[in-house]
């Protein structure tokens, strides 16, 4: 069953075109992480946050992962990290039309 891992954490920036120039590299990098099926980027120039919403094909992949990135935010200063990891209930996601693997 896949899992989502939700991370957001305080993030000064940079945002919109800015965030892509500077997070391009991680972003392709994060494609080759185990398990990885998809990840959507959150953020909130506003409110100073950010983050992504991710799949995982196992709930180890994802425990994987959020203990790499937890570690890799808290080697940058970054505090404040809300990390869940969350079954997606895949039949009601399929009647809203979500994907669950990768397109």
């Amino acid at each position: 069953m896949a899992v989502i891992l939700q991370v957001h954490f305080p993030f000064e920036g940079p945002f919109g075109e800015a965030m892509v120039e500077a997070m391009t590299p991680l972003a392709r990098s994060i494609n080759d992480e185990p398990g990885l099926l998809w990840k959507i980027w959150t953020e909130d120039e506003a409110g100073k946050r950010a983050g992504g919403v991710y799949l995982f094909a196992t709930r180890e992949d994802a425990e994987a992962y959020r203990q790499m990135h937890t570690a890799r935010l808290e080697g940058m200063g970054v505090t404040g990290i809300e990390a869940q990891i969350l079954e997606a209930n895949e039949a009601l996601s399929a009647i809203n039309g979500r994907p669950l693997a990768r397109e």
